[in-house]
């Protein structure tokens, strides 16, 4: 970490060159004797990322930031927030800290936090950062998280880690067994100093995968921002043998969207089945990850359009955790009608259990993108294939 980014007229600088190009800031001759114009560039295209994703640091002075990669493996401020909502207690320890998001959320949440990240810089840099912000109750140690479990007979409210997503060839793994450190194979370990453990995991882990490596797992938590899934979260108790409890989140200005039920319920009763009605309605993308198809539809006192279509309708509006709409029209997707009143519109397509591709359908029938009309190209309970021509409530 070099402490001369901390200059005034080096902060002075990155402030007011946000918007330059940093690509040619680096073939420049330097700007400074005593920081290089690539850690110029560095500090500015990671203090970009955390503009709208960490708006606290970003606010802060003498925030030093690492490279941009750590930036876009962190946790956003509003997911981290809603991971402290999930735990308390007196003491967790972070087994992989990172640019310590999450902990800085935990921190308000626990006396004592210990945060292992095995990246010494890293490590350096978030432990400067806690102290700009006004952290004093965390605790920092340059090491691999497991590894200090083994040296230490400690014991935690909490366990938090957030394993490493790629191997050493840098590829994309989806078994938790293939990640780092290897939770799967070391949950002894873990339950032997907490009898809670909480673990992000990429959204690209598929929940009975998951499920099958695991042990214990009590809760499982979909978040998604803006109806993008980001992470899931799996906590784990020791002992635990009940049923697995799954929840999900969509986070939104607009007011937060939640969906839970019980893993086994799913399987055990199904969403009665219904021709459209007046309004539709589209899950987000959090409850469509987690597979409550029935659920949601249950919960929600809405009927499903097809078994396969994740697509709902009712008579009357409802709360629903998605988007809803109103259907204006329901247009045959075979003849001549479909083509005379559809044809060369402006509207937002989107396909359900439909054969063709929204940019088959876009090209065939000539229609604009955008606009305020909805087309659902879908298959109904009856196996026909319609269109519904809606406008968003």
């Amino acid at each position: 970490m070099n402490k001369a980014i901390f200059h005034t007229e080096v902060q002075e600088f990155i402030g007011v060159n946000l918007r330059t190009d940093t690509n040619a800031l680096v073939l420049k001759s330097a700007v400074f004797e005593s920081v290089s114009n690539k850690e110029l560039a560095e500090q500015i295209q990671s203090k970009n990322k955390a503009r709208i994703k960490l708006p606290t640091w970003f606010k802060e002075k003498n925030i030093y930031y690492p490279p941009k990669l750590s930036i876009e493996q962190t946790s956003s401020e509003q997911t981290a927030q809603y991971k402290s909502s999930l735990i308390d207690g007196q003491k967790l320890i972070d087994l992989t800290g990172g640019f310590g998001v999450d902990d800085f959320y935990f921190s308000k949440q626990f006396d004592e936090i210990v945060h292992c990240e095995i990246n010494e810089s890293l490590s350096e840099i978030t432990r400067h950062n806690f102290r700009e912000l006004g952290v004093n109750n965390c605790s920092f140690f340059a090491q691999n998280g497991i590894d200090y479990l083994n040296e230490n007979e400690d014991v935690y409210d909490w366990i938090y880690l957030d394993p490493s997503r790629r191997n050493e060839a840098k590829g994309k793994v989806f078994l938790m067994a293939d990640c780092l450190p290897d939770v799967p194979n070391n949950l002894e370990l873990l339950f032997s100093r907490s009898d809670r453990v909480l673990m992000k995991t990429s959204p690209l882990i598929d929940l009975s995968q998951g499920l099958s490596e695991l042990k214990n797992v009590k809760e499982i938590h979909v978040v998604a921002l803006k109806n993008e899934v980001k992470e899931l979260l799996w906590i784990m108790e020791k002992d635990f043998v009940g049923e697995v409890n799954v929840q999900t989140i969509n986070l939104n200005e607009q007011g937060n969207q939640r969906l839970n039920f019980f893993l086994s319920d799913e399987g055990q009763k199904e969403c009665p089945l219904f021709l459209p009605q007046a309004f539709v309605y589209e899950p987000n993308s959090a409850v469509l990850k987690s597979g409550g198809f029935n659920q949601v539809g249950i919960q929600k006192n809405v009927f499903k359009l097809h078994k396969h279509s994740h697509l709902y309708t009712s008579r009357e509006l409802q709360e629903f955790p998605g988007r809803r709409f109103q259907i204006q029209r329901i247009v045959p997707a075979s003849g001549k009608e479909l083509k005379n009143s559809i044809k060369g519109m402006q509207a937002n397509v989107t396909t359900r259990n439909y054969p063709q591709s929204v940019e088959l359908i876009r090209k065939s029938l000539k229609i604009k993108e955008g606009g305020e009309v909805y087309l659902f190209f879908t298959t109904n309970c009856e196996e026909d294939r319609v269109c519904l021509v809606c406008a968003k409530v």
